[in-house]
């Protein structure tokens, strides 16, 4: 049986192909995944997505498998602990977002009733479909994303710029930039 088309990136790496294939672009509608993704694409921030992949089960154990309330309640010692985790990005501003970010998505989820319902209405509470056919068309931002950095970062949430948060988007399903001839595109409407 020959290989289904997918997208490029994936490569010949088994965890990013498993990735691509299971998740991503799959429309996210529970908050402690959405929580998990900001946490990751936190820490991609200036790296590649394999390399935080490679390390995502690393992450789960380090951060309470992303429990926010646990994670908003980190203290310095916490920190201190995290950062001497070999297993994961020891970065302290990331750590220190995290926990952060963590503070301001429970807030989130006071105000809309869920992390789900607020973060949705920035695509009309449906996935944005793109219709590319080539790599080179994909873009890093977009007008969405745009909108929802400027609004995390007035909620407080840190490491939340366009790049990042259109990132998250593509993981969560929120906006759907497989290649069409991918097998996932019409997997992930």
């Amino acid at each position: 049986m020959p290989d289904k088309k997918r997208c490029l990136w994936p490569a010949n790496d088994p965890l990013m192909i498993h990735y691509h294939d299971e998740e991503w672009g799959m429309p996210v509608h529970d908050d402690a995944k959405h929580f998990e993704f900001i946490v990751l694409d936190t820490f991609q921030a200036g790296l590649s997505w394999k390399t935080i992949l490679h390390k995502r089960e690393n992450f789960r154990k380090a951060f309470d498998q992303f429990n926010y309330k646990k994670i908003a309640k980190y203290d310095e010692a916490k920190v201190l602990s995290l950062m001497q985790d070999a297993g994961i990005i020891r970065n302290q501003l990331k750590i220190r977002a995290s926990i952060t970010n963590a503070q301001a998505f429970m807030k989130v989820q006071k105000e809309f009733g869920s992390f789900d319902q607020y973060v949705w209405s920035f695509v009309q509470h449906k996935p944005l479909m793109n219709k590319y056919t080539e790599h080179t068309q994909l873009q890093a931002t977009s007008t969405e994303s745009d909108a929802l950095s400027k609004d995390l970062i007035k909620r407080g949430f840190k490491f939340v710029g366009s790049t990042i948060v259109y990132a998250y988007m593509q993981a969560a399903g929120m906006v759907n930039d497989h290649l069409v001839d991918c097998f996932r595109y019409k997997k992930c409407k």
